[in-house]
C-alpha cells in the first residue's frame, strides 16, 4: 500500500519533466511534436475513390480496389480461421472496399460459403461477384468445363444459396468453353438478367474475338485476366483495345502476381502441397524465383525514394492505365490491406512510370504463369 503514493509521483515527476524539456524547445521542434497527422497518415486509411465498370445498362460503380476472396480458403497455403478471415472482410467494407470476388471452383464452394457468411449483412452496399464454368461435381472440381445453359442456371441457383443473396450482382463465366457456342452462354445470361437472377456479367481470359461475340449479345460489365508488371499479353492481344472500344471495364486478377511483386516470397519459401497452386507454376520454382527477384529489387528501388512498396507501385500502376481498370488483390491481412488501399493514392508522373517500365524492361522473366494444360484453358 506504501508503494502505490510512490509510483505515481514517479509518473508525475517524470511527465512534468518531458513536458518542461518540449516547452523549451525552439518554436520549430515544437511543432515537429505538434505535428497533426495528414490525411492520408490516418490509421485506418479509406478508400473514397469510385470507379464505372462497363456502361449504359452494363455500368456498375465499384470502389477504385476490389478484394480477391479466393486467398482465404484455396491455393495460397495457410490461412487464418474463420472468425479472423470475416474480421477481415468486415474491415475491408469498413475501410470503403464495395467489390468482392469469389468464384464456385476456390475451394470448391467454401469461399462462396464464406463470402456469404461475412458479406451478405452489407449486401446493399457491397457487390459480390462470382464465377461458374469449371465443372464441379459432389463438392470437388474434375478439371472440365461445363457452360451448358441448364448447367449455368443450376450453379446461379446454387451460388445464391452460398452467397446468400437473391440476385447474383455479377456473374462470370470462368473460362471458355469449346463445347458451347458463346452466343448459347451470353443468351442463358440474358434470361437469367431478365428473370432478375444476375444483374451484371463478365468473362475471364478470352480473346478479344469471344467477347465481341458475347457483347453483341449480352452487354458485358468487365473481363477478368491476369494483368500486372510481370505479364502484361492483354496490352497487345487486343483484350484492352476491345474493352476501350466497347466501355467494357477489365479487372485484373492476381495484380501483385499472387504476392510475389510484393516482396514476400523468395527461393527458400516454401507452398504448402495440399493448398497452393503457386508450387505447380513455372514462374514459381526456387531458380525461377531467385532470377525474379531482380524485378522485386527493381521496385524497391523505386519506391524508395517516393515512399512506396513495391505492392503499392505494382497497383499504383495499374490504376494509372485507365479509371475503368480496377484491380482486386487479396490478403489475410489487415496491415497488407491498409497499404494496398493507400494505392489509390499513389499519383506518378508519366515520365517516372515510363522510367519503371524501362528498368524492367532490362529485366528478362523467368518462367511461364501457368504449366502448359493450364495454358490451354485460357485466351479462347
Amino acid at each position: 500500500m506504501n508503494d502505490t503514493p510512490n509510483i505515481s509521483r514517479r509518473v508525475f515527476l517524470k511527465t512534468a519533466a518531458a513536458a518542461a524539456a518540449i516547452a523549451a524547445l525552439p518554436p520549430i521542434a515544437k511543432k515537429t511534436y505538434a505535428r497533426n497527422p495528414a490525411p492520408n497518415d490516418n490509421v485506418c486509411p479509406m478508400l473514397s475513390q469510385k470507379r464505372t465498370l462497363g456502361k449504359g445498362t452494363a455500368a456498375m460503380e465499384v470502389s477504385a480496389l476490389g478484394f480477391g476472396v479466393m486467398g482465404m480458403t484455396y491455393n495460397r497455403s495457410r490461412h487464418p480461421d474463420k472468425k479472423q478471415c470475416i474480421r477481415l472482410l468486415h474491415q475491408a467494407v469498413d475501410h470503403g472496399v464495395t467489390l468482392f470476388d469469389t468464384a464456385i471452383i476456390y475451394g470448391p464452394l467454401s469461399n462462396e460459403l464464406l463470402a456469404g457468411e461475412a458479406l451478405s449483412p452489407f449486401k446493399d452496399k457491397i457487390i459480390v461477384s462470382t464465377k461458374f464454368g469449371h465443372e464441379v461435381i459432389n463438392g470437388k472440381g474434375t478439371g472440365r468445363q461445363d457452360s451448358r445453359p441448364e448447367t449455368i442456371r443450376r450453379y446461379c441457383e446454387e451460388s445464391l444459396k452460398r452467397l446468400r443473396l437473391d440476385t447474383l450482382p455479377m456473374f462470370y463465366q470462368h473460362r471458355f468453353d469449346s463445347q458451347v457456342p458463346v452466343e448459347d452462354v451470353a443468351g442463358t445470361i440474358k434470361d437469367l438478367i431478365r428473370e432478375g437472377k444476375v444483374l451484371h456479367w463478365g468473362m475471364c481470359e478470352v480473346s478479344s474475338e469471344t467477347i465481341r461475340k458475347a457483347h453483341a449479345v449480352q452487354p458485358l460489365t468487365a473481363i477478368q485476366s491476369e494483368y500486372h508488371l510481370m505479364h502484361r499479353d492483354v496490352e497487345t492481344n487486343g483484350v484492352l483495345d476491345v474493352c476501350r472500344e466497347l466501355g467494357i471495364g477489365f479487372v485484373p486478377y492476381s495484380p501483385i502476381n499472387r504476392g510475389f511483386l510484393g516482396g514476400n516470397i523468395n527461393e527458400y519459401t516454401r507452398f504448402d502441397p495440399d493448398n497452393d497452386n503457386r508450387q505447380t507454376l513455372p514462374r514459381f520454382t526456387p531458380e525461377a524465383i531467385r532470377r525474379n527477384l531482380q524485378i522485386v529489387e527493381v521496385l524497391n528501388r523505386f519506391g524508395r525514394t517516393r515512399g512506396l512498396t513495391p505492392a503499392q507501385i505494382a497497383l499504383g500502376w495499374l490504376l494509372n492505365k485507365a479509371d475503368w481498370i480496377v484491380p482486386i488483390p487479396g490478403t489475410t491481412k489487415l496491415a497488407h490491406l491498409e497499404e494496398n488501399i493507400r494505392a489509390a493514392d499513389v499519383r506518378l508522373q508519366p515520365q517516372e512510370w515510363k522510367t519503371l517500365e524501362n528498368e524492367l524492361s532490362k529485366i528478362k522473366i523467368m518462367g511461364s504463369r501457368y504449366p502448359a494444360d493450364q495454358q490451354a484453358l485460357v485466351g479462347k
